[in-house]
């Protein structure tokens, strides 16, 4: 027994004698809830399932285009309204800032995010994403070729995995791993490359009807296409676990398999050890995460950009469209008329507020579920003991942990800093809930759990565990790569978002994503600036969210909410 663990062994037992309480290690640590207002939704909820009439509206206003919700996507579509000029526009946004899961906070004077964190480099297939990262500055032309501005990409060492007691570079496990598990790597890589082969993998995957070898793929559970080619390896099963809860909010046993190959081929492939033959992927990233994004989209909105606003009804009418919505800062209803409407709400909302909603909305609304994820801003005051390996990176990842938790590591919110010494930062600590009901076991062949089964426990969790529970959680989970968190933290604040990502499920017909079938054009309009991109329609409403590509990231919502503002901007 080390001496350490034997002095707390003899502390403990002497209060114990003692009969008393052992004084709690983690009592000078502050922290709570913060960041979202689950009660709002719940009372739309509520409000809507009761069939209650509303009060009266007590005040009416009136504008050409009106954006329903303040995601990526609402802003996106509020972007490309003033890019063409059209400034009589209102933005309403349910929480009090804009953002979405793009949003930011302080925590001891220092930025960090609440949600999304990093952005990769955005291919050819994203001319929008591309666009705006011009417009923003963070990317130009120098001597015929684009290059980003290097003080917002991801400053190395990036990633590091702690495995076998000790850090490693890269999160695919590497230290000590047998032939068995190096030759599965090299396995699971060729079946990456011959995808990359017999199909187009885009981001956005609106650019492209899906190839029948894709459809394949997401008709089956990602657990189900390792089964078929013998993939049992435990470090290649943990690996592609983390990727896909990282992404989508779910494991392997969850997502499809298409999901778990689009990780890999829309992007950097799969490369295993000793194959490598480029530089790593680029991302942006900033100490607020994609906070730093949405925020520049919302500035220039200024008085038409309306939070705290619960919308409750969207309804065509015979000149436009009316909206019904409630101020939480007033306590009063407000009605606003508009010409057209963008509807920028996840789809099980917008499938409810919008009365008589159309038949493939409907749809869609009951087929999408949606991961719980919890974010945690770990405060501390001073630089953690590190144990062997590469130095503190920006991702830092713990082998195994997360099992049982959701669990997805950390980021280190003063990365990108320059300070020559390190000093406080925030850790922020990332557990995605979308299988809450199998952790343990996702690793194993098995069958999923059942679409319907996504998020149901784990917004349970989220919402009956108190603040408490889930710092000792966390920290405990931590510990195990820093055994001094506890003592150096100051403050744990935590943010839960219930819904916060489309999951992609297996589909039965081989659909990848939710948007209405392609060879059905009379709910599909073209955006003239990118005549490639489809735009869901229907009446005088605009429907934008990362919620129609069955997965939620920057380039899905961001394209859908600029091709739907490009649209609700034509007369």
């Amino acid at each position: 027994m080390q001496r350490r663990h034997f002095l707390t062994a003899s502390v403990g037992a002497a209060w114990a004698v003692a009969g008393c309480q052992a004084p709690d290690p983690h009592a000078h640590i502050t922290g709570g809830f913060h960041g979202t207002q689950p009660e709002r939704g719940h009372w739309l909820r509520d409000t809507l399932k009761s069939g209650a009439a509303w009060p009266a509206p007590a005040q009416t206003f009136k504008t050409r285009v009106l954006i329903a919700g303040g995601g990526v996507a609402g802003l996106a579509a509020a972007r490309a309204l003033r890019l063409r000029g059209m400034d009589d526009f209102a933005l309403l946004e349910l929480e009090d800032s804009a953002g979405g899961n793009s949003r930011g906070t302080e925590l001891g004077g220092l930025a960090c995010p609440l949600g999304a964190h990093y952005l990769p480099l955005p291919g050819d297939d994203a001319p929008e994403v591309q666009d705006l990262l011009e417009e923003l500055g963070l990317r130009s032309r120098v001597s015929g070729r684009w290059q980003y501005d290097e003080r917002h990409l991801c400053h190395s060492p990036q990633e590091r995995l702690f495995f076998n007691g000790q850090w490693q570079e890269g999160l695919l496990p590497q230290q000590g791993v047998g032939a068995d598990t190096l030759a599965q790597y090299q396995t699971f890589a060729t079946l990456v490359e011959q995808a990359r082969s017999a199909a187009r993998w885009t981001m956005p995957v609106q650019n492209y009807p899906p190839a029948p070898v894709q459809s394949a793929l997401a008709a089956i559970t990602f657990i189900a296409y390792l089964d078929q080619h013998g993939l049992s390896d435990r470090h290649l099963r943990w690996y592609l676990d983390y990727c896909c809860r990282d992404d989508y909010g779910a494991g392997i046993a969850t997502v499809s398999a298409w999901a778990g190959i689009h990780y890999f081929a829309s992007r950097h492939g799969f490369h295993a050890p000793g194959t490598e033959t480029a530089e790593r992927e680029g991302l942006l990233t900033w100490p607020e995460g994609n906070a730093w994004l949405t925020r520049r989209m919302a500035a220039p909105l200024g008085e038409r950009l309306r939070t705290g606003r619960v919308v409750l009804r969207i309804t065509s009418t015979k000149h436009g469209v009316e909206v019904d919505a409630f101020n939480t800062a007033t306590h009063s209803m407000e009605r606003w008329q508009a010409e057209r409407a963008v509807v920028a709400l996840p789809l099980f909302v917008a499938a409810r507020v919008i009365q008589n909603a159309p038949d493939f909305l409907r749809q869609a609304g009951a087929q999408v579920v949606h991961a719980p994820w919890l974010v945690a801003n770990i405060h501390i005051d001073r630089p953690l003991h590190d144990r062997p390996g590469p130095a503190p990176s920006w991702d830092n990842v713990l082998y195994d942990t997360g099992l049982g938790t959701g669990g997805l590591g950390y980021v280190d919110a003063t990365h990108q800093s320059l300070q020559p010494v390190p000093g406080a930062t925030v850790l922020t600590h990332y557990r995605a809930l979308g299988d809450a009901h199998g952790f343990g076991s996702r690793l194993a062949p098995s069958r999923s759990a059942g679409a319907s089964a996504v998020g149901v426990e784990g917004r349970k969790l989220l919402l009956d565990k108190p603040w408490a529970a889930w710092r000792d959680d966390i920290l405990a989970e931590l510990s195990a790569a820093h055994p001094d968190l506890a003592a150096k933290t100051t403050r744990v604040d935590i943010m839960r978002y219930g819904h916060a990502m489309a999951v992609p499920v297996p589909q039965g017909n081989g659909q990848i994503g939710l948007r209405p079938s392609w060879n059905k054009p009379r709910v599909l309009s073209k955006d003239k600036q990118y005549p490639s991109r489809p735009v869901l329609a229907w009446e005088r409403l605009g429907f934008a969210h990362s919620d129609w590509a069955g997965y939620s990231v920057f380039e899905e919502a961001f394209t859908a909410g600029h091709g739907a503002g490009i649209g609700s901007s034509a007369r």
